[in-house]
């Protein structure tokens, strides 16, 4: 497994798309807070506190990792080096979590230059360093469950078929649908209980109860179980590849 993810992440930062794919990421988070005036812009919200980025990276994330994952897979099929990885003395467990743990470790390297966000706003604000740390380690973990979610999902879209293109719009319609289909599904009633219990269904509730700074094992269990769920697709999916080229 550890040879996989080793590839994987030797494979992103071989190719200039990889650079070209953390550049966007950072651009536009960094025009969002600080360049574009609007919603997200820290000076225009008047506060020293970095929640419009936590609002803002489920978004960006949700393009920027089904872009990572899309090859992963992907590619092996257009290559034709899919049967070769199969042949190898791993478990097809195995190679789906290099995969997995690859695409979450690039979108991890991704998420540490905006530690200095972190530094900026302690700085802007009234009391320099007065900043609630807590609130901010627990949405930077949220972000990770949310970014670990989104991989698992780009990877089961990835072994489905070998059209880079087409992974990664499926990727994107997943992450889009479970982040936040149930909320905009319970906007179409007008009873507040049932609402609640529509919107817990999606990734979105749970992330902003862990961005709050409280780790609920229920929020934790939600995205561990349904991250969970779509690598054992994955998993399943590599297994009937295996089975149909045998």
């Amino acid at each position: 497994m550890l040879a996989i993810l080793k590839k994987e992440l030797h494979s992103f930062f071989n190719s200039p798309i990889g650079y070209l794919i953390l550049l966007l990421f950072l651009t536009l988070n960094g025009l969002f807070l600080w360049v574009f005036r609007g919603g997200f812009n820290i000076f225009d919200y008047g506060f020293a506190d970095l929640g419009h980025f936590f609002l803002l990276a489920p978004w960006v994330f949700l393009f920027l990792i089904p872009a990572i994952t899309m090859r992963s897979f992907s590619e092996e099929r257009k290559l034709g080096t899919l049967e070769l990885l199969l042949i190898k003395p791993l478990t097809k467990t195995k190679i789906v979590l290099g995969k997995f743990f690859g695409a979450l470790s690039v979108g991890a390297i991704a998420l540490l230059p905006t530690f200095i966000y972190v530094f900026a706003i302690s700085d802007l604000g009234i009391t320099e360093g007065n900043y609630d740390m807590g609130v901010v380690i627990g949405s930077y973990f949220g972000v990770l469950f949310l970014m670990a979610l989104y991989c698992s999902m780009g990877i089961f879209s990835s072994s489905l078929s070998e059209n880079q293109i087409f992974a990664f719009i499926l990727g994107a319609a997943l992450c889009f649908l479970v982040f936040y289909g149930p909320e905009a599904a319970a906007s179409l009633t007008s009873d507040g209980t049932t609402q609640q219990l529509i919107k817990k269904i999606g990734a979105k509730a749970h992330f902003e109860d862990i961005a709050k700074g409280v780790l609920d094992t229920r929020d934790l269990f939600y995205f561990l179980s349904l991250t969970a769920f779509f690598i054992f697709l994955a998993i399943v999916r590599l297994k009937k590849t295996n089975a149909l080229n045998s």
